[in-house]
């Protein structure tokens, strides 16, 4: 769609009205879905209602539907469940009970409705849809205080949903609201649980939530490296009992301290009988007289504050769905807005709602292979690679291939998630394994060690970089590291690391003229908090780094709480890269994100300054904007925190934060640790294929472009692109992409934050249809 049918949209939306209501199981996330639907609504020039406690709300009406205004959803975005209630309504499943709702609406004015909720919720948001006319027709024929006229200037709903549900069991969607937190609300408890089953060498049975859907479970193991796992759409196979205690011991006698078995709450056998985290205990108990215990997580999973994926996340499905909202005619079905390799689309609710019916009816009828393949290919991958990586398995054959992996560049979360995967798979590929310390300078230097299974045993969980990591780019060391893969007589690299890593390989490419030594595979797995690695979409550590500036912001604001009309400013990492600053911009609700990208003039400064003012002396007592660290030459961050300080005066004062390297720090985000572990894996499989094609005469030459490659994800499709490919996208002077694909989430950032602005670089979703085939393939 273009900028001008949006423009005209934003013209032709006064005064219509609509309104938000949360249904079903509270997730975390809907309170920011709540923030962008309202506040998109009323910068489009709609009436925007709040419906409290679900469809119950609708139900009663009065004074559980009331219009709001764009502080009414000042700072909530932080806040996890939903500040307008939930409630499971059982009236609103009668007639009786949607022709109430029907009025309270038509009494309003409200005919469209956006419903965030889990699949019965929006079930239900498509059959009140549906019935409408005829609702309207029978409140007019009974006299309900619907008159006709009345009826005619409202005779048509229209119908959004957003799928807030931690189970992330709705097909169509990557993604639903409260999944990503449910995620870190897991492994923060595991995280707790292993330095204690350690301790005392336990064996811990966890039970997470998820329903009928293994999502929370699997993405959970593969993410903690658990011994053993129990998913609904893949039961054990007969017998399980005796492996599983095998597996177990054969964990022990190798030198593990405990044992973490992870069950999903819906866990059942072949024979669909369920499988209780008390009977595995007392199995482990009775088998192994292991000390195990059980810790049922509940509903802490559904608690706490909402990871920055899912605020962002929510942010962009509510600002979508309002355009979705405002653009319905009476012909436009019903439709969900999902998220589709990390862009806003909307999907056709009905379609979204079968296909999810047909899990069930597959694990029903124990067509279980099939029920894996209708959760999406990303479900059946993590299940693949969870299989691959949980125990060892002895290699088919000796390769007499060696790889050898560094990290380069500055620590970034996921990496050591990465070397684990990629360690294991080499191994059971049948290669050698090489670690080495400190990047280039390491493996100039000789620091090269042999890694085996039980090296990386714990990895996953880790921050930094356990096997070292230097900046040192090649070029100056390349005689001997050519030297040290000759002695060491190394196949191929692995080089997990930022900019530099890509760099670096692009170096090592380019010496294979005078060098035969380097005519070996080589991959680069993007590892770098400022996500500016050419050619992918995300990089290992940024998710982490997110989540931790994310952090560091809500204690800031919180700190202000108790003073009136106060300003932060905020300097984040990032290097030129403005992805850092933007995303925690949108996560944390800034009021603005300074970066390189977008450059910024003393009119701007004073634009922002004067819009703060303004809401200042209303109903906002709070401010917070942030600074990427290399945005501006001459407008630093004290430079801005003067200028706060000084055209303030009088209306708020401003203080200033520089966030520094504790967004470098701290355990993986559940999100690096999975596609950490994914890359490692997809990195190994790719080196083990040019292996095999370019193993010639007794040894291994690669020198074709294709062999030293970066892998990349763009949307949802992993690619391996050559490094000369790359080096045309590169601005080599500001270390980053030419172009980069998140800006256009800045026009999303100030529309929530009241500015002014033109639509011109927001692209809206597109429609896509839920297919068995697309689901499978996704």
């Amino acid at each position: 769609m273009s900028s001008v049918d949006l423009e005209k949209l934003k013209m032709t939306c006064g005064g219509r009205a609509m309104a938000v209501l949360t249904s079903g199981g509270d997730a975390q996330g809907m309170n920011a879905a709540v923030r962008a639907v309202t506040r998109m609504g009323i910068y489009v020039g709609a009436k925007v209602y709040l419906i409290y406690e679900g469809y119950q709300g609708l139900v009663d009406g009065g004074d559980n539907i009331k219009l709001a205004h764009w502080h009414s959803v000042t700072n909530i975005i932080q806040l996890g469940g939903t500040i307008i209630g939930s409630a499971r309504c059982k009236a609103f499943t009668t007639r009786e009970g949607r022709l109430a709702a029907a009025f309270n609406l038509v009494q309003k004015g409200i005919t469209n409705l956006c419903v965030c909720g889990g699949d019965g919720s929006l079930t239900g948001a498509n059959i009140f849809r549906t019935e409408w006319s005829s609702l309207l027709d029978e409140l007019v024929q009974k006299g309900k205080g619907i008159t006709d006229t009345l009826s005619k200037q409202h005779n048509h709903l229209n119908i959004v949903g957003l799928v807030g549900s931690i189970d992330n069991d709705f097909c169509g969607t990557d993604m639903t609201i409260g999944a990503d937190s449910a995620l870190h609300r897991i492994m923060e408890i595991i995280d707790a649980i292993m330095t204690t089953a350690q301790s005392h060498q336990r064996t811990f049975v966890l039970e997470v939530m998820g329903r009928h859907c293994g999502y929370l479970a699997l993405v959970s193991a593969l993410a903690s490296g658990a011994d053993w796992l129990f998913i609904p759409e893949a039961p054990p196979q007969e017998g399980w009992e005796d492996r599983m205690c095998a597996r177990l011991e054969t964990s022990r006698i190798k030198g593990s301290r405990l044992n973490i078995i992870i069950i999903a709450e819906g866990a059942i056998d072949r024979n669909g009988k369920p499988i209780s985290s008390t009977y595995v205990k007392d199995l482990v108990v009775k088998r192994l007289n292991y000390d195990t215990r059980v810790t049922v997580l509940g509903h802490v999973q559904r608690g706490g504050t909402p990871s920055a994926f899912d605020r962002i996340l929510s942010s962009k499905l509510g600002v979508e769905a309002v355009i979705a909202l405002m653009e319905a005619s009476p012909d436009t079905p019903a439709c969900v807005i999902g998220l589709s390799g990390n862009h806003a689309v909307r999907l056709p609710l009905m379609e979204c709602v079968e296909m999810t019916k047909l899990v069930q009816t597959a694990m029903n009828e124990k067509r279980f292979d099939e029920a894996v393949k209708l959760r999406g290919g990303s479900f059946e991958n993590n299940w693949n690679i969870y299989k691959l990586l949980a125990f060892q398995k002895p290699a088919q054959t000796e390769s007499n291939f060696a790889v050898a992996i560094l990290n380069v560049g500055a620590p970034a979360a996921g990496m050591n998630a990465a070397v684990r995967s990629a360690v294991r798979l080499a191994l059971a590929h049948g290669h050698k394994v090489y670690g080495v310390h400190d990047g280039f300078q390491g493996l100039a230097n000789g620091a090269v060690f042999e890694m085996e299974w039980h090296t990386v045993a714990g990895w996953t969980g880790q921050g930094s970089s356990l096997l070292g990591t230097k900046r040192t780019l090649p070029s100056k060391l390349l005689e001997k590291i050519a030297e040290n893969i000759t002695k060491f007589n190394i196949s191929a690299l692995l080089v997990i690391g930022g900019f530099e890593a890509y760099r670096g390989v692009l170096e090592l490419f380019e010496a294979r003229g005078h060098y035969d030594e380097l005519c070996i595979p080589m991959c680069v797995i993007p590892a770098t908090i400022s996500n500016n690695v050419p050619g992918t979409d995300f990089s290992l550590g940024a998710d982490t780094a997110v989540n931790a500036a994310m952090e560091g912001c809500d204690k800031i604001k919180q700190s202000a709480s108790g003073t009136k009309r106060r300003v932060f400013v905020v300097e984040t990492m990032g290097g030129y890269c403005g992805y850092l600053a933007t995303s925690t911009g949108i996560a944390v609700g800034a009021d603005a994100a300074y970066i390189f990208e977008d450059p910024i003039n003393i009119h701007d400064l004073k634009t922002n300054v004067e819009h703060l003012a303004e809401k200042m002396k209303k109903d906002i007592q709070r401010g917070l904007v942030l600074r990427n660290e290399k945005c501006h030459e001459y407008y630093t961050t004290d430079f801005i925190h003067r200028l706060y300080s000084s055209e303030g005066k009088g209306i708020f004062d401003c203080r200033v934060n520089v966030l520094g390297h504790l967004q470098q720090g701290g355990a993986p985000s559940p999100f690096d640790r999975n596609y950490g572990t994914k890359l490692g894996v997809r990195a190994i499989q790719w080196i083990s294929k040019k292996l095999t094609e370019h193993f010639r005469q007794g040894r291994v030459f690669a020198n074709s472009p294709e062999t030293a490659s970066v892998l990349t994800l763009k949307r949802k499709v992993i690619s391996f692109v050559p490094v000369t490919e790359l080096k045309d996208q590169t601005d080599f002077e500001h270390r980053m992409p030419k172009v980069q694909w998140w800006y256009n989430l800045r026009t999303m950032l100030r529309m929530l934050a009241k500015y002014q602005t033109s639509f011109c670089d927001y692209v809206p979703g597109e429609i896509e249809h839920v297919t068995r085939l697309k689901i499978e393939n996704n």
